[in-house]
């Protein structure tokens, strides 16, 4: 018999000023939209073919940054767990962005 336990998934740290909450929010943004704002633009701008391949290489990029962050801000022992883009957002904002103002 193994003697490993899981541990149970951490809550999503809870922002305390507005200031971080509206970053976490900016962030979340960010993370949902960008992807399709960036074709929206480039089709608007050039034609469908660009735009086509534009919604490609920006979901590919987001999805790069998406990866970064989440493994930067989110502790080891819970990285197996999905998380969406607001939890994303609001763990990144915690322990990076709004560090000193948790304590």
């Amino acid at each position: 018999m193994q003697d490993e336990f899981i541990e149970l998934k951490e809550q999503t740290p809870v922002l305390h000023s507005k200031k971080c909450e509206l970053t976490a929010l900016a962030l979340r943004l960010f993370l949902q939209y960008a992807t399709v704002l960036t074709a929206l633009v480039s089709w608007y701008l050039y034609d469908l073919f660009i735009a086509l391949l534009a919604l490609v290489l920006a979901f590919i990029i987001m999805g790069i940054v998406r990866s970064k962050i989440r493994n930067i801000s989110i502790p080891f022992s819970q990285r197996e767990y999905h998380y969406s883009d607001k939890e994303i957002a609001e763990w990144y904002t915690a322990k990076i962005l709004c560090y000193e103002e948790q304590f």
